[in-house]
């Protein structure tokens, strides 16, 4: 382990477009269901109206859920159960990430805006089930999603980590600022997915492009 991650207990990992490749676009297939969910919320026949909204409450409130919660008092199961109805069969198994994952000392934990039910099936997909001990999700942190200062406080103290002694991988590099603030190291995968973005990246300690090959990077050759 490098000397400047040797400190590192908790390796910790947002789930879409992480530990995926963001070309499987599985937010496409959200988003569009995303939109629908509110047109019907709205009782909007025009579905570009409805996306217009739609991304005016993710970028509001974080995300779309949210949106809705605020605003129309929504049942989150019912909302996470409809948009989280995708078809998983783009994602094919990447063993290679899992013998790094597994490598990795210390704690291994999915931090994510969506729920559990839908990244226990994506981490099946990927051959990750095995992989990693804990996920926080959108229902352990109250619905206040990433990056909302209480659902890192909230993840924190569910998990058990101490943030001077965490890793945080995300692919919104947005997602880290508060990571960094609670003292985290932050690694931004910079994929294309990021939304909204600034050019404010002082709070990235190391940019990527792709995790499996960072990983190898920082484990040695030994796979």
């Amino acid at each position: 382990m490098p000397p400047a991650l040797d400190h590192i207990r908790a390796w910790i990992f947002d789930l879409d477009n992480t530990l995926y490749p963001a070309s499987a676009d599985l937010f496409g297939l959200m988003d569009v269901r995303m939109t629908a969910y509110v047109a019907r919320t709205l009782g909007l026949d025009d579905l570009v109206e409805a996306r217009r909204i739609q991304k005016s409450w993710f970028q509001q409130h974080g995300t779309t859920l949210s949106g809705l919660i605020d605003e129309h008092d929504v049942d989150p199961h019912h909302y996470l159960a409809d948009v989280h109805d995708i078809d998983l069969d783009v994602l094919a198994e990447d063993a290679r990430l899992a013998r790094l994952i597994a490598r990795l000392p210390g704690r291994k934990l999915v931090f994510t805006n969506g729920d559990e039910p839908y990244a226990r099936k994506v981490l099946a997909r990927l051959g990750l089930s095995e992989s990693f001990e804990a996920i926080h999700d959108i229902h352990a942190s109250a619905y206040k999603p990433k990056p909302h200062a209480a659902s890192y406080a909230a993840m924190i103290e569910a998990l058990g980590v101490d943030p001077r002694e965490s890793l945080f991988v995300e692919d919104m590099a947005r997602n880290l600022a508060p990571a960094k603030a609670l003292g985290m190291t932050t690694v931004w995968i910079d994929n294309g997915s990021e939304q909204g973005h600034d050019a404010d990246r002082s709070y990235v300690d190391y940019t990527i492009t792709d995790l499996a090959d960072w990983l190898h990077s920082v484990l040695g050759d030994s796979e």
